[in-house]
């Protein structure tokens, strides 16, 4: 006889619920018990049936024949206003379209199917990018940002403290992740990879929520740099406990990896919709999942003064890497300075960006030229137009027609 753990009240719930909400147009009773197993272990399969019988239609609709999804979900979502600010327009320069929007009412207007890949810095801790915080920032004040005081006559840039987040903020956290992934998923075509910054603090946060959300995890890109963040002595103790740091010294930066699932082989989806992998720097070069980095030079941050700005030599080689054929839309989310964009433009790539508050759209603005014309070392990120030109599509329509 099969042996089943009691669950707490609300597991089952919340597991039926969670997974229902990476299937929009439902699925078959067995596939939720699948789903319930993989997450929660043995469970009676009496309690799964009976919990979507008793909760239909209020949460659940039966769309067909042992097949239920829940009701509503594709209802659309408020809409979230953007920073308050000047009417922007549309921005385009090259194969670059930036967009003064909130990226989750984006998201949900755009048609499926469309973008092959993402690069992004997100907000890590939400709280950090809000219009109270940036006012903060932007005054010198701090708030939650940490203003690092002077080295050597260097001005240092802020950090974002995110030791400081409660357990509430975190929850928030995962959640707006979870929002936005399954308003993602859609728009992605399969086998899309899907790059997000990260910190050792948070990741474990940011890649659970994917997770959910229906993306797969393929791992994760290691950023070598030396950071400012940790290596600390005790505050107010730094003599009496001089020979001890408060937590590591930061000397990488997680970039998580997940893909939307491919159809078929990945040969398959690469003859259809010409994503499933990344491409490689050479023919006897795989891509690697460690790049060694530094921290942005102080020359691309005079063309681009955004606290979250990370180098072109370093973007450029995750940018190239993310089109396995050098073909299709990027799309970066939280564009902020444009810098994806510009490393996307300089490679001869397609891309989109979305940025909701108005004075860095207005940033973006001028620093995706600057940014993009800047002359990084490497050769493997320079703008390959003898192979591109055999792959690449029409260039981005009109900025009023934002189709593939």
């Amino acid at each position: 006889m099969r042996q089943t753990n009691k669950k707490r009240p609300g597991e089952v719930r919340d597991a039926i619920v969670d997974y229902l909400q990476t299937r929009p147009t439902g699925a078959t009773v067995q596939q939720i018990k699948s789903a319930v197993y993989e997450r929660l272990g043995d469970v009676a399969p009496s309690s799964i049936r009976s919990y979507l019988r008793l909760n239909t239609p209020t949460l659940f609709a039966r769309t067909e024949r042992a097949q239920y999804a829940l009701t509503g979900f594709q209802e659309p979502a408020r809409q979230r206003p953007v920073s308050p600010g000047k009417a922007n327009t549309p921005f385009q320069f090259g194969d670059a379209l930036l967009l003064h929007d909130d990226c989750l009412n984006w998201l949900r207007n755009r048609e499926p199917s469309s973008i092959h890949a993402v690069v992004t810095d997100p907000p890590y801790g939400l709280f950090e990018y809000s219009d109270e915080q940036q006012e903060k920032l932007r005054n010198g004040k701090g708030g939650v940002w940490r203003i690092p005081p002077s080295f050597d006559g260097a001005k240092r840039s802020p950090l974002p403290r995110f030791t400081v987040l409660t357990a509430s903020d975190l929850r928030r956290l995962e959640e707006f992740f979870v929002d936005w992934a399954r308003l993602l998923v859609p728009v992605l075509v399969p086998g899309a990879n899907v790059v997000v910054a990260s910190n050792p603090l948070l990741s474990h946060v940011v890649s659970g929520a994917l997770a959910r959300a229906g993306l797969e995890r393929r791992g994760e890109i290691v950023r070598l740099v030396m950071t400012m963040r940790g290596g600390d002595r005790p505050k107010h103790a730094h003599n009496e406990f001089n020979m001890v740091s408060v937590m590591p010294r930061s000397m990488w930066e997680p970039w998580l990896v997940f893909r939307k699932p491919i159809e078929g082989r990945v040969q398959d989806n690469l003859r259809k919709w010409k994503t499933g992998g990344f491409r490689r720097p050479s023919a006897d070069k795989p891509f690697g999942d460690v790049i060694a980095s530094s921290p942005t030079k102080k020359q691309e941050r005079a063309l681009a003064p955004h606290p979250s700005l990370k180098p072109q030599t370093f973007l450029r080689q995750i940018v190239r890497g993310v089109l396995p054929l050098g073909e299709g839309v990027l799309l970066d989310p939280f564009a902020g300075s444009g810098s994806t964009l510009a490393a996307a433009n300089a490679i001869g790539y397609k891309s989109i960006g979305i940025e909701r508050d108005a004075r860095y759209f207005e940033l973006a603005r001028s620093a995706i030229p600057r940014l993009a014309h800047a002359k990084v070392g490497s050769a493997a990120t320079k703008r390959d137009k003898s192979s591109l030109s055999s792959h690449r599509s029409s260039p981005l329509p009109p900025c009023g027609q934002l189709s593939a």
